[in-house]
């Protein structure tokens, strides 16, 4: 069979959190470049990609003998393990302090501080550190990790879940140090604001407009406020899924130790 563009064709791609969101479109877009996806995830139901190159594994990458029996499955049923893609994360807007009600329903406490940080960055380090075994074996692989635009810039109510992503960045620079000499790439892709999935729940919205002193209605709206967006919207998920796909290819081979900022050149100003 002739080769596209990005030669993903027989390679086998490992995206967590791939059932639903950017995870499920990076999932699709690997399918529709020739790619074999094992799918992980905790969600109960199976989504349906119509494709025979791709396996539902359910999986908490909080649990590192789960996701050691992930790639053992994945290795088992495809050969082989050519990229991750460590997508799987939680969001819990929580205040550090809160004025209005100390210690209460929305301030940031040691359980929430905890399941954010075990998801978002125990999982990724179990699921970076599993797959990575492989490819060190074998001499080659890809690490991506989706990391977000906030991890640079901050984000009020969020800082719990900016300060995971910051680590992934770090993560990202530090394990292409390690693992370049082994031939893996490890890079990072920071999303800015995406359009609306089944994650944008109202339990989110209600918190994260609680922190921020609005209604659920004014942070509906700043949705589609796109006044510190050059390019006057929101990014699709193909978008972003397109950038991820090019960067586990063979033409960002020299690509290594960077994480890229998908975000409509969004800044303060």
């Amino acid at each position: 069979m002739a080769k596209s563009w990005l030669g993903l064709e027989e390679k086998t791609v490992m995206v967590t959190g791939g059932a639903s969101g950017i995870g499920k479109a990076i999932a699709k877009e690997y399918l529709n470049n020739g790619a074999n996806v094992a799918v992980l995830d905790i969600a109960d139901n199976v989504p349906d990609f119509k494709s025979e190159r791709v396996i539902y594994i359910k999986t908490d990458v909080t649990d590192r003998s789960a996701v050691k029996s992930a790639v053992e499955e994945t290795i088992s049923t495809f050969g082989q393990v050519d990229i991750l893609v460590n997508n799987a994360g939680i969001n819990i807007p929580r205040l550090l302090v809160d004025p209005k009600d100390p210690e209460g329903k929305y301030e940031l406490d040691e359980a929430v501080f905890d399941i954010v940080m075990n998801v978002n960055v125990k999982g990724v380090f179990f699921c970076a550190q599993e797959v990575a075994r492989e490819m060190v074996k074998k001499g080659s692989g890809v690490i991506i990790n989706i990391s977000s635009e906030c991890a640079l810039e901050g984000s009020e109510g969020q800082s719990i879940y900016a300060a995971t992503k910051g680590a992934m960045d770090s993560f990202t620079r530090s394990w292409a140090k390690e693992l370049g000499k082994h031939g893996v790439r490890v890079v990072g892709v920071a999303p800015g604001i995406l359009e609306e999935t089944g994650l944008r729940t109202i339990e989110y919205e209600t918190a994260l407009a609680y922190t921020r002193g609005i209604t659920v209605e004014d942070l509906r709206a700043g949705y589609e406020r796109v006044t510190t967006i050059p390019l006057s919207r929101v990014a699709r998920l193909d978008e972003a899924a397109d950038l991820v796909c090019y960067l586990g290819s063979h033409r960002a081979s020299y690509v290594h130790g960077v994480t890229y900022n998908i975000s409509g050149g969004k800044t303060r100003g």
